[in-house]
């Protein structure tokens, strides 16, 4: 919300030597986030010029410029070169003489063009920062302004004022309007606050027909509880808008269009309640208030021919729907130069209804912004009348009897809360009068009967429903300051559990290894899940989302790799060809028999319960955690005397490994096929019998279609069942002092035996002994018979009470030679 500080000085008494830090620190105070500042960002001097001579002049390049004498208020005219053309001698402009600065920065001087040396500028509104028009320059006779030649046009026009832009949260809708903010300024620094309220004449209408049908509330609610309308015949739509207007729309972020809808603006922004004028002529009957028809179509005033959805609310007249309600209106009925009567609409939205409708037509507007926020049902009588002051006096209008007020029961349901509430839940002693004065400070009626306080929420505060939500008020009027900034003291036994503490360490050893983490979102398209279905293939349809945010994109991850591809494709993309990356994610699946959605569940402020609770849960897919890594280019880059060394389906089983020791369980690894890996070069990662991971290298086809080198090599793990193998007190190894005895093992075995499958063996074969078993050397050559391979085992064995001898160590290693034998019929290579 952008607050230019002149329209705020209105309803709230400011310093005369106020700054925008010191109203940005006074509603900081109260809890609105600062957000920025805005000025019109010139300076002077600007000022007004008559036009005493335009004399135009062809140029070579067909354009035609204008070379002008123009009284400035000084002994002698100024000559000045102006490409407009909308101006004539006798005209009052807006001249920027040498020294002057406009937006951008722009700085002004005497410059040599078209052969004659321009001494300033004449200036158009969006030279200003006025507004877009930049077809011609700026006439003070389209702003209905006499002005003396020489005046400051800066002062005159309103450009020498400021806002201040505040955060408003969600809860906070009636910020959104001076009236609002001014009362908070009030709240923080003690100052008088004028309701502008008081100041709009009471004014009644009576005799057009208004009606409110609304056959499909949602959750309950009724769509409209209030509608106001008025009436003023003989308006001028094509008189300008008072620059004083302009200017202060300009600063809260809104550009000016015609008086009528300037006018409307303006006083949405002040009283914070959305107004729509309607022409008159072209209103059939009543308007009326209902839920849009199956089918049924609306073109709003963007020019859209908008399919309406059941859901939405319309206003209608007798030929049918004239616009979307708090969103936009319709082009049938829209205000126009030749409009004379015009109706006035003050209405109170439900606020769910219209934060859908904006949505479902992608229509964010100001009014929609306030309406699905909560705005004040008893203003919009006064915002009416507001509207029909503005268009008498600024328009040329006359105020018609005609009309209508329709206001819905309004009253607040009374809360009932102790005094020292505000106490047990902030924890600072407020007195009794703190509470009681800062209630009725915000706006609230409070009866006191002894400890207990009757507190009547006002209407333009709908956040304010229970006890909590008081007390949040009194701790904020009072005074943030007042609570005392203390840890807590953890009680014994808090902390990470063993799960998160398990996360932590695997991310952790993952980036120690160099590997660099990347956060991604979750949606996928049908085709990126067709392609990467993640750990397991066969695990069922993907989770889809009911409201995505795009259509391209409506399904929730079953794998971590597609991301992982995607930012490895704007790595290399970009030049940065050696990517090693991954990232700890939940991903989406499926939990049989489970029918996936929302449960209904209470209205209101009901606790679901239970039961509701289980059901919420029960639809909800199952979400583990993954882990997933992604390798490609070169794992050691080409340097003088070093060959570069490319990634592999051995990086990818490293990074397996890491994650495994890091979560404290080991992996065995399996040759298996993945629709998305390299046929042989795919890797199933188990813990136990339980798979639990696959690695291996993408396919070729996978590879090119994301512009990726042929060699991408991928990894992902499931985190949840890797951590969930791990005892909770994992068992320490002791320090063993003794020497190791290290040897080697080389067998020969048939070519189609997994490397793994042998390792696995060995282990088995050679006893308590073997501290350590890897495989170092796969051969198939010359000294090996076709259709066999050798592989070579580095072994160590230690004893933890006592040097081994070297007959003890080759015991051992003949007994695992004896498994292999037995197992795969293995024989030791000469």
């Amino acid at each position: 919300m952008r607050v230019p500080l002149r329209w705020l000085g209105e309803s709230v008494d400011l310093p005369e030597d106020v700054t925008l830090e010191h109203v940005h620190a006074a509603l900081v105070s109260v809890g609105f986030e600062e957000e920025a500042v805005h000025t019109f960002d010139l300076t002077g001097p600007v000022v007004v010029g008559r036009v005493l001579e335009r004399v135009p002049e062809p140029q070579k390049n067909g354009k035609t410029i204008n070379w002008c004498q123009v009284d400035v208020g000084e002994s002698e005219p100024r000559g000045i070169v102006c490409g407009a053309h909308n101006f004539d001698v006798g005209d009052l402009v807006v001249v920027t003489l040498p020294g002057a600065v406009l937006p951008g920065p722009f700085p002004i001087a005497a410059r040599k063009t078209y052969g004659h040396v321009s001494d300033g500028m004449i200036a158009s509104a969006r030279e200003l920062g006025l507004g877009d028009e930049h077809d011609g320059i700026l006439r003070f006779a389209d702003l209905g302004m006499e002005p003396q030649v020489g005046q400051d046009a800066i002062a005159l026009l309103g450009l020498d004022d400021a806002a201040v832009e505040i955060n408003v949260t969600p809860d906070r809708g009636y910020a959104l309007s001076m009236r609002g903010v001014a009362r908070e300024y009030a709240h923080a620094t003690g100052a008088s606050f004028h309701d502008p309220v008081d100041r709009v004449a009471p004014r009644s209408g009576e005799g057009f027909t208004v009606s409110i049908a609304d056959d499909a509330p949602i959750r309950g609610r009724v769509g409209a509880s209030t509608f106001v309308t008025r009436v003023v015949r003989g308006v001028d739509a094509t008189r300008p808008t008072p620059a004083w207007m302009v200017s202060r729309l300009a600063l809260a972020g809104v550009r000016s269009i015609s008086l009528p809808v300037d006018i409307t603006n303006y006083v949405m922004f002040e009283l914070g309640q959305p107004l729509h004028g309607y022409d008159l002529s072209t209103v059939v009957g009543g308007l009326g208030v209902r839920r849009a028809a199956a089918g049924e179509t609306l073109t709003t005033l963007d020019d859209v021919t908008r399919k309406l959805d059941p859901e939405d609310l319309v206003i209608t007249d007798d030929q049918g729907p004239v616009g979307l309600a708090g969103v936009m209106g319709g082009a049938r009925t829209e205000i126009t130069a030749s409009t004379t009567d015009v109706l006035i609409e003050a209405a109170g939205f439900d606020q769910v209804s219209i934060a859908r409708t904006a949505r479902r037509h992608k229509l964010p507007s100001e009014a929609s912004r306030r309406f699905e926020r909560g705005v004040d049902p008893l203003v919009a009588e006064a915002a009416a009348n507001r509207a029909v002051e503005l268009l008498v006096e600024l328009a040329g209008g006359t105020a018609d009897a005609l009309g209508s007020t329709l206001v819905d029961d309004v009253s607040r349901p009374a809360v009932t809360m102790r005094l020292s509430r505000a106490e047990e839940l902030i924890g600072v002693p407020y007195t009794d009068a703190e509470v009681i004065d800062t209630l009725r400070a915000i706006g609230a009626s409070v009866e006191a009967d002894g400890e207990q306080l009757v507190v009547t929420a006002p209407t333009w505060r709908p956040d304010l429903t229970d006890d909590t939500t008081l007390v949040e008020e009194v701790a904020r009027i009072v005074g943030y300051d007042r609570i005392p900034s203390v840890l807590p003291v953890a009680p014994p036994g808090r902390g990470l559990t063993t799960h998160q503490k398990a996360l932590r360490r695997v991310a952790a050893a993952l980036a120690a290894d160099g590997l660099v983490e990347v956060v991604t979102a979750p949606f996928v398209s049908a085709a990126t899940t067709a392609a990467y279905p993640g750990i397991d293939p066969d695990g069922g349809p993907s989770v889809a989302l009911a409201n995505a945010l795009d259509s391209e994109q409506s399904l929730l991850r079953r794998s971590g790799l597609p991301a992982l591809v995607d930012a490895a494709r704007r790595n290399v993309s970009r030049g940065l060809v050696d990517v090693a990356v991954y990232e700890t994610s939940r991903v989406f699946l499926p939990v049989d028999g489970a029918e996936l959605g929302t449960p209904a569940v209470p209205a209101g402020a009901a606790h679901p319960g239970a039961e509701a609770l289980r059901a919420l849960d029960a639809a909800l897919p199952a979400q583990p955690f993954h882990v997933s890594a992604l390798l490609t280019g070169n794992r050691v880059v080409k340097q003088p005397g070093v060959q570069p060394e490319p990634f592999g389906i051995a990086d990818a089983l490293d990074v397996a490994r890491t994650a495994a020791w890091a979560a404290g369980t080991e992996l065995t690894v399996a040759q298996t096929t993945h629709p998305s890996l390299h046929p042989g070069r795919a890797a199933s990662l188990l813990v136990g019998d339980v798979v639990v991971g696959v690695a291996g290298e993408l396919l070729p086809e996978l590879t090119a279609a994301a512009d990726l080198p042929r060699v991408v090599a991928v990894v992902e793990l499931d985190l949840d069942a890797l951590v969930g193998a791990v005892p909770e007190i994992p068992a320490v190894a002791p320090i063993v002092t003794y020497p190791a005895a290290t040897q080697d093992l080389s067998l020969v075995v048939g070519i189609d035996v997994p490397a793994g499958d042998v390792l696995d063996v060995v282990r088995t074969g050679a006893g308590e002994l073997l501290e350590y078993a890897r495989l170092v050397d796969d051969y198939r050559g010359s000294g090996v018979d076709e259709g066999q391979k050798s592989l070579t085992f580095a072994l160590r064995f230690r004893a933890t009470d006592r040097t081994l001898t070297a007959a003890e160590a080759s015991e051992a290693r003949d007994g695992a030679v004896r498994r292999a034998g037995e197992r795969f019929g293995a024989t030791l290579r000469d």
